[in-house]
């Protein structure tokens, strides 16, 4: 049993260097899995699931062909695309899941998540999500012409990217005790998640117990997949050809 995640992605027709290695990487490696997880960012930025341009729509059909070969596939939505939703999944056969999810692995309970909610010291970021995860806020900018709704992604994308450079990595890192708090609550001593960008392994004490929170990467520079087979975690990269 071989069981792949992977994240960040944030994949744009603007970066067709990760768009080829995520295709090469569903249709030679994930085909032989027998599920595969993407734990958010899979896009740059999803508008909705009415938005079929011609990228969308050969992102979507790498999904169904996986699917309908019998690979199991699941999404937990990130911060880039929470507004991926169940029209996406109708059209791909993948299953959406909620943002804290737990797993079984050979009887081990795992929880996986995007991981955005763990960066609880950016605080103007936790705010600003709290904001756009409003189901009212949600469907009324769903209604909004696709052409508007461009615009104002593209605004706020911006904004993103000035504020980025006045924080410090440490803000935008996860706070270790909400990390512990979230394990303990959901029962668990092993958390996957991405968001960060920083693929490892981090082993620690809570409790008087052993946790363990794998961190996968981005896939900027090259391709970030997390392997499970056998009760083994392999963390690997996958270079761009």
């Amino acid at each position: 049993m071989t069981i792949l995640f992977i994240s960040d992605l944030h994949l744009s027709p603007l970066r067709p260097n990760i768009t080829d290695c995520f295709i090469d990487f569903m249709q030679n490696e994930a085909i032989h899995a027998e599920k595969l997880y993407v734990l958010g960012d899979l896009f740059e930025f999803w508008i909705g699931d009415d938005d079929n341009s011609p990228f969308n729509v050969s992102i979507k059909n790498e999904f169904k062909a996986l699917t309908e070969k019998g690979v199991k596939c699941y999404f937990i939505q990130g911060n880039r695309d929470f507004l991926l939703n169940k029209r996406f999944c109708k059209e791909t056969g993948v299953d959406l899941l909620d943002d804290h999810t737990v797993i079984d692995l050979d009887g081990e309970k795992v929880l996986i998540m995007h991981g955005d909610t763990l960066c609880i010291d950016d605080i103007k970021y936790q705010e600003f999500r709290a904001k756009v995860h409003k189901p009212w806020l949600q469907w009324v900018f769903n209604r909004i012409p696709l052409f508007i709704r461009q615009r104002i992604v593209k605004n706020v994308q911006d904004k993103i990217k000035e504020k980025k450079q006045t924080k410090t990595l440490c803000i935008m890192d996860v706070t270790q005790s909400e990390v512990e708090r979230v394990m303990q609550e959901e029962g668990v001593q092993r958390l996957i998640h991405g968001h960060t960008h920083r693929p490892d392994t981090h082993t620690f004490i809570s409790n008087n117990k052993e946790m363990t929170r794998i961190v996968l990467g981005d896939w900027y520079s090259q391709g970030s997949i997390l392997e499970y087979s056998d009760k083994i975690y392999s963390l690997h990269k996958k270079e761009f050809k």
